[in-house]
């Protein structure tokens, strides 16, 4: 049997299916290798130095409990106020109360407290995501040496913007105690690279690998994916038409977590400046999914209320008693019924400012019938369009681009958008959930050991020393105010 697999991210799966098929993937990881998944429970409490089993996920899940202050200073501040912006190149939206920080070093240290009563000399640990970014140094400084491995799910931040951080020279302390860092894209690999070659104290090793301090950190694009054939399954089933008796004329579909980061005023500004030009006689219409997200952040508020004004102002001057140009659907929507939505599509804009990946457009590109497809329209800061190159890419900045770009896709003739579409679902295939875990692991597993416990744990306590002058030793242990 292959060593066991721990998983840790902030969310464990509760049962229902997954957005991207992140679940499939590492459940079926988890399975082969009699593993865990370890996260944070989704009700807060108390109990925090203990982890508790929660089923309906199909592996083995511990969750930890977060208290309503972590919930606040750990998740909602430092996570999603200061590292969210700072990766999303929108560092005027950052956040930095002194609590935020010191909550989630916190957090991090004590969560590593918990996974090393469980985890094994042997197992691989497999981090996600930019909650955890100091969580191997925690372990290292409790002594373990395991393999492991950190996968980062959104864009990895440019070294300028890294100067914001109260300590920028611990984010590259953090990954470098990590044995493989696995990024979307090869221009996130470049980003990490030259945060490491501006830092006097990394060297580059013959192989590529960075040596920091001791540390041998190897740093590598792993472009994920989603559940293909699933998607494509719950696209093809058949059910009640969505909108009724009759679907508009030439809808454009979007589909995103109402998220500052997504680009949707300028999509729907775009759309309007398209109604403008439209051809006579053709009623289009953008149905716009953005559930709400992070809600009591002040940034996701305001633009919430942004959307509402776009889209209530562009429906007075365009719509008929007949026609609803923009359908804006500000809540979560069953999943079959959003598989269908996008194979019914004649288009989808996907508009991201910044985005590591945007699965949204693989699963646009899944669903699509291949004998009368759909044309996927691209942020070129997405993820995605590095190898997703014939989709029509996109300045989600420039609204006249835009709007010429859904007039394209909705007069695309058939046999343009039949070679777009079997050029994207190649990529699609190349990159599903599967695959992409089975490198990443295949590649954890050849990664160099690290150090020694001895020589780890001393070097994560000077490091955490200089971090937190003030922090005694034992704090993670104390109860939080």
């Amino acid at each position: 049997m292959p060593p066991r697999l721990i998983a840790v991210s902030n969310r464990i799966p509760t049962g229902s299916p997954s957005s991207g098929g992140l679940v499939v993937a590492l459940r079926d990881a988890l399975s082969a290798s009699g593993g865990l998944w370890i996260g944070a429970h989704p009700d807060p409490g108390t109990g925090l130095e203990e982890m508790e089993e929660v089923s309906g996920g199909g592996c083995r899940c511990l969750a930890f409990r977060l208290s309503e202050e972590e919930i606040s200073d750990y998740y909602l501040g430092y996570a999603n106020s200061v590292l969210w912006p700072l990766c999303h190149r929108r560092v005027d939206l950052v956040e930095m109360p002194s609590t935020y920080e010191e909550r989630y070093r916190a957090v991090n240290a004590r969560v590593a407290k918990l996974i090393a009563q469980v985890a094994r000399p042997d197992d691989l640990i497999w981090v996600h995501d930019y909650h955890f970014f100091p969580l191997a140094s925690e372990l290292r400084a409790l002594g373990l040496a395991n393999r492991i491995g950190f996968f980062l799910h959104i864009p990895f931040p440019s070294l300028g913007d890294l100067s914001v951080l109260s300590q920028p020279e611990d984010f590259a302390d953090w990954l470098a105690d990590y044995n493989l860092l696995g990024l979307q894209t090869r221009g996130d690999v470049a980003r990490c690279l030259e945060m490491y070659r501006a830092d006097p104290r990394a060297e580059f090793m013959p192989d590529g690998t960075v040596k920091m301090q001791g540390r041998i950190t190897s740093v590598r694009s792993f472009p994920i994916g989603i559940d293909v054939d699933h998607f494509r399954e719950l696209a093809g089933v058949g059910g009640r038409n969505p909108f009724g008796r009759e679907a508009p004329d030439g809808f454009v579909i979007g589909v995103d977590r109402l998220d500052y980061s997504k680009g949707i005023p300028n999509r729907f500004r775009a759309f309007g400046r398209y109604l403008k030009t439209r051809p006579e006689g053709t009623r289009p219409c953008l149905v716009q999914i953005a559930p709400p997200t992070r809600e009591r952040v002040q940034a996701y508020q305001d633009i919430t209320s942004e959307l509402e004004e776009i889209a209530g102002r562009l429906n007075g001057a365009f719509a008929e008693l007949d026609w609803t140009p923009i359908r804006y659907i500000h809540r979560s929507i069953d999943r079959s019924v959003l598989a269908r939505l996008h194979r019914m599509a004649r288009a989808c804009a996907v508009t991201s400012l910044a985005d590591g990946m945007n699965l949204v457009a693989k699963e646009f590109v899944a669903a699509q019938d291949p004998e009368d497809p759909g044309v996927l329209i691209l942020s070129r800061f997405a993820g995605a369009a590095e190898d997703m190159t014939e989709a029509l890419l996109v300045n989600p900045y420039d609204i006249e681009e835009m709007a010429a770009a859904i007039h394209q896709a909705l007069e695309m003739p058939l046999d343009e958008r039949r070679a777009r579409h079997a050029a994207c679902m190649e990529v699609v295939r190349r990159t599903d959930a599967t695959r992409w875990a089975a490198q990443f692991l295949a590649a954890l597993r050849t990664c160099m050991p690290t150090l020694s416990p001895q020589v780890a744990r001393l070097s994560s306590s000077h490091r955490r020393h200089r971090a937190v002058p003030d922090e005694k030793p034992d704090r993670v242990d104390e109860p939080l105010k």
